[in-house]
């Protein structure tokens, strides 16, 4: 779970730090403090993944590198 890339950034409109995680669809979480982020989104990757293998969903590997942005 841990090779999952996260990005953290702070949210001006909603006062928080929002962390996701691209390989996850839809794996998002916030914290008033980037280590708040930063655990609430590995719960929430925890939750993603047991979700996805109680539906029997496809669990993306990590892609192992960092994504390349625009």
């Amino acid at each position: 779970m841990d090779k999952y890339e996260i990005i953290i950034y702070w949210s001006e409109e909603d006062q928080a730090f929002i962390a996701e995680t691209p390989e996850l669809p839809g794996c998002m979480a916030h914290g008033d403090t980037y280590d708040a982020a930063l655990a609430n989104i590995k719960e929430a990757m925890k939750l993603w993944i047991k979700t996805a293998k109680e539906f029997k969903d496809p669990i993306p590997k990590p892609k192992g590198h960092r994504l390349v942005f625009a």
